[in-house]
Order: C-alpha cells, then structure tokens, then sequence
C-alpha cells in the first residue's frame, strides 16, 4: 500500500448500504459518537446529497445537519458536503438538472481538509454502493479513491441476502478492506428476522459490528453503546 493510501486508510470509514433508506446517516452519526467518546476529534462527511431545503448558509440536506451535530470537530460545509442538491432523486440527475458536475478530484480535496482537522472522518455515501454520480464516475469509485475501510448497513427486509452479498462482492473487487457490517432492522415485520442475520453472519466473513432493533426514532448515542469497537479499532489501524 502506497504511502497516500494508508494514510487515507487510518483516517476514517466509508458508510455504505445495501440500498437507499437503510439507515446509513444512523449508522454513520452513531459511530462519530462512538469516536467522540473516546476522545477522538471525529468528522462526519456526505460528499453528496439530493434533498435539501433552502437555509442562510444556502441547500441544507437533514443527513448533513445530522452528522453535523453527532461529530464533535468545526469544520467548513463546503468540505462536509461539497455537493448538495434540492429535488430527491439520483445524484447524476439532479447535478445534471442543477448544470453541475460532480468531480471526485474536488470530494478527495474535501476528505484531506477534514483529515487534517480531526483523527477519524466518517464518509457517509449516497444510496448504494454503486449509484451513478455523472459521466464514467459512481460511489463505487469514490470509495476507492478515498480507500476506507468500508462499513456496510444491510437494511433487513425481504430481499437482502441478495442485496448484502452483492453488495460485499463490489466492495471487494474495488480492493477495499470490509471493516464490517451492521444488521439494521428496517422493517419491523420481517418474517425469519434471526435466521437471516444468522445466514448473513456465516456468508460475510466481515464481522457484524453491530444489531439495531426496529424503532420509529432511533438515538444515535444508544446505537453507538452496540458497536464492537474492537472490531473497528482492528480495521482502522489495518
């Protein structure tokens, strides 16, 4: 590994999910409040957003403010979310209504900024793994620039074994190192809840860092008391 690589390495995570509204900003929040605890200056990052509202400072994504709240370092919203965009829909199509191009050079700039102010960077992505961002260019490729650890949320519902699995296969042939992943229960009347965690956990050789049960408003701080920080400690220093 190049020296620019480890040292991007032992800086932070990349969140990503299975799919769309799995609970990667909880995710994210909840490991920065992990850090934070510890006594580490941690920083949450949304290179890109779609859904936001007008505020003073300009389009405020809700994902954004979060993370913005749960890490504990000051750090300049152009670097936490150097793109953000009003309608909620794919990435590609709303810097293409908005007559932006999304440049992962300038999202790689905004991560060094921020690895510069805090210990840990907590980068949260947009979607899945592998949504579009414009042009040749996905979040799949954002990943590997940045070269975190990845850290998958699986959302569990119908369908995820498939999605989870597919989901660890693409991070691997981005040679990107699965810190682990989270089991979050999306959906509250999942049927064979338990035994699709189980099949998960014998499939992914990744650890589960963690289980969150189904609830209408989650708290980030809770969440964070579930973590196997061992785990993350091992990945981060990897």
């Amino acid at each position: 590994m190049s020296t620019r690589d480890s040292r991007l390495t032992t800086h932070g995570f990349f969140v990503t999910g299975t799919d769309t509204g799995v609970g990667k900003t909880l995710v994210a929040c909840a490991l920065l409040r992990l850090f934070a605890a510890r006594g580490l200056k941690a920083v949450g990052m949304k290179p890109v957003a779609a859904g936001a509202e007008p505020a003073e400072s300009g389009l405020l994504n809700e994902d954004v403010a979060q993370l913005v709240a749960a890490g504990n370092v000051s750090a300049p919203r152009e670097h936490v979310n150097p793109y953000c965009f009003r309608p909620p829909i794919a990435p590609h199509l709303a810097a293409a209504q908005a007559g932006v191009a999304i440049g992962i050079d300038r999202i790689e700039a905004s991560f060094r900024a921020l690895a510069g102010l805090a210990d840990i960077v907590i980068v949260e992505g947009a979607g899945g793994f592998r949504v579009p961002l414009g042009g040749d260019a996905d979040t799949a490729q954002l990943a590997e620039r940045l070269a975190l650890p990845v850290v998958l949320v699986v959302g569990m519902r119908l369908g995820c074994l498939n999605h989870a699995l597919l989901s660890v296969e693409a991070v691997a042939a981005r040679g990107l190192a699965l810190a682990g992943w989270v089991a979050n229960h999306v959906d509250r009347d999942m049927a064979v809840a338990d035994e699709n965690v189980r099949t998960l956990e014998a499939l992914i050789t990744a650890p589960l860092l963690a289980r969150i049960a189904f609830c209408a408003d989650p708290d980030p701080a809770t969440i964070a008391a579930r973590f196997d920080s061992a785990d993350l400690g091992r990945a981060r220093m990897a």
